[in-house]
């Protein structure tokens, strides 16, 4: 039955490859294309992504549903395809091989009577536990929030509840449950977004879901009968917002045998430098109750937001893992939405809105006595590099231009860099074009911040909260060295320092595309001791 489900998706996905024209696929990478058809609309191009993934139309926000299988990473995501910004909410679909080109595919979940298709998740029941498999197959089992607009707008509380789809056919399509929903809202306001996993350690499905200011947690053995176990959160963490699309899972602690399991709460507004964002706690979970680590929690406490974040920048929001990522690969795999509420449906883009960011490799590491994610972005990226520009001890005693569009089109690139030495001096990259436009990011020694400054990008006056301030970040490793990759995806930029100790992702939208990286010291000259640009080539 497995070669018969692969052989269906492998035939649909012929059929949309050759609809849309895919020509000069390379047989050697086994690359999914996914260039958009050409409109002509000079300005939508203009800021349409390189290779993060966007809808081809309309609004897209949350990722949902992610798993991998057979061969594909699937990725749903949060849609209205009626319009260019939030509307009554499906379930779109994409699928990649490698996680970082990708092919936009049908429709997967509409809504109906029952309401709007809210965030959720999907896993797949590789042993049937659900009973909706036929045939010894593998079933594809979906959990969403049904969202009844009409109950809230009556002034219902109780207009939020679980539900579930299942797949016969590796996710393309799916038939809800019959006796939809699995649970029932107890009288929360908002209550939604879960997010399931195979609990492994305990044998038995866990799902978590937001519910105001907490985190609830259920089990289940079935996936369609759940139990409330426990509940987290009341006065831990921050709680500037709503806590909404939560995320759950075991990691081990790099280089040890030690398991902690990690939880992520997105929170809109209350981010650490405005609007969205997503926090995290490292603890111990016994099958029923999540506990924080005691040093984490003193972290937190010690923290200025009381509250740790998984990325520091403006527009990384609602990200979640994939589910069933194979033993013989066991990375911990992560994508985001690359916006924030505050301005998401205001940014310059009028054919489609939002982005994802780029897909990362989550590790747990102990600092000191504590616990700390890194993020770095996933090594497929690599074999789509290209042109390369590399120099080692370079001077910066001034403004000094590193690379400039007649070596290398900046539109797509990685840079690695590495600066030692630094002393009391801190330093500044910034990106131009001849229009004048300029986004700057580096570290400020005195106060001890990473920092990105996008005030001077371009278009920043479709919002008042764009490019009100000046995103900073506080360094937490004592190292003396400073490293970092940095990507840049035309109107985007997502850094990585301190092998991805600290990660910003921040949007722009420059009026031409910027063409000259520099660097320069903020008080005396330094020394960059290596520097190396990659041209990622996606034709």
């Amino acid at each position: 039955m497995k070669r018969f489900y692969y052989s269906k998706f492998m035939l649909l996905m012929i059929c949309v490859s050759l609809f849309h024209n895919c020509k000069n696929k390379s047989t050697e990478s086994q690359k999914i294309e996914t260039k958009a058809d050409k409109v002509a609309y000079s300005e939508e191009e203009l800021y349409r992504p390189n290779f993060h993934f966007t809808p081809k139309k309309a609004w897209m926000n949350d990722p949902n549903g992610m798993f991998y299988y057979n061969g594909y990473y699937h990725l749903y995501f949060q849609y209205y395809p009626d319009g260019n910004v939030w509307g009554p909410m499906h379930w779109g679909h994409a699928v990649s091989s490698d996680m970082v080109t990708w092919k936009e595919m049908p429709i997967a979940i509409y809504p109906d009577e029952k309401g709007y298709i809210f965030s959720g998740s999907a896993v797949v029941d590789v042993n049937n536990t659900s009973g909706f498999g036929k045939g010894g197959g593998e079933p594809i089992i979906a959990m969403f929030t049904y969202h009844d607009m009409d109950g809230e707008k009556s002034g219902k509380t109780d207009y939020q509840s679980q539900a579930i789809a299942y797949s016969l056919d590796e996710g393309q399509t799916f038939t809800k449950y019959s006796e939809n929903p699995v649970i029932k809202n107890p009288g929360m306001k908002d209550f939604r977004d879960p997010k399931i996993v195979w609990d492994s350690i305990h044998e038995k499905w866990l799902m978590v879901l937001a519910a105001g200011q907490k985190i609830m947690f259920y089990s289940s053995s079935n996936l369609k009968d759940w139990k409330l176990e426990s509940d987290f959160g009341n006065g831990i963490g921050a709680h500037g917002g709503v806590w909404e699309c939560p995320d759950f899972f075991p990691m081990a602690v790099q280089g040890t045998d030690e398991v902690k399991w990690v939880l992520f709460v997105s929170i809109n507004p209350g981010g650490p430098n405005g609007g969205s964002a997503t926090q995290y706690f490292v603890g111990d979970f016994d099958g029923k109750q999540f506990s924080i680590d005691p040093s984490f929690e003193n972290d937190l406490n010690n923290s200025e937001h009381k509250s740790i974040w998984i990325d520091y920048g403006r527009d990384n929001y609602a990200g979640v893992t994939w589910a069933n990522i194979p033993d013989t690969d066991g990375r911990k795999l992560f994508l985001g939405w690359m916006s924030n509420w505050n301005y998401a449906q205001e940014v310059p883009t009028e054919t489609w809105r939002s982005a994802m960011t780029i897909a990362r490799a989550v590790e747990l590491q102990k600092i000191d006595s504590s616990y700390r994610l890194l993020f770095q972005p996933v090594k497929e990226i690599a074999s789509y590099r290209s042109t390369k520009f590399k120099e080692d001890s370079i001077i910066v005693n001034g403004n000094t231009k590193l690379i400039d569009s007649k070596l290398m089109d900046l539109s797509s690139t990685e840079i690695n860099f590495k600066i030692s030495d630094l002393e009391d001096s801190g330093f500044t990259f910034s990106l131009t074009n001849k229009f004048g436009d300029s986004l700057a990011f580096g570290y400020n020694t005195n106060d001890k911040n990473f920092f990105v400054d996008r005030r001077q990008s371009g278009k920043t006056g479709f919002s008042e909260k764009f490019a009100d301030r000046v995103s900073l970040a506080k360094r937490t490793s004592d190292n003396p060295d400073f490293s970092g990759t940095i990507i840049i995806d035309k109107t985007s930029i997502e850094l990585f320092f301190d092998d991805g100790e600290t990660v910003m992702t921040e949007i722009f939208f420059p009026n031409t595309p910027f063409d000259k990286l520099s660097i320069e010291p903020k008080k005396k000259e330094f020394f960059l001791d290596h520097i190396e640009i990659h041209k990622l080539n996606f034709n």
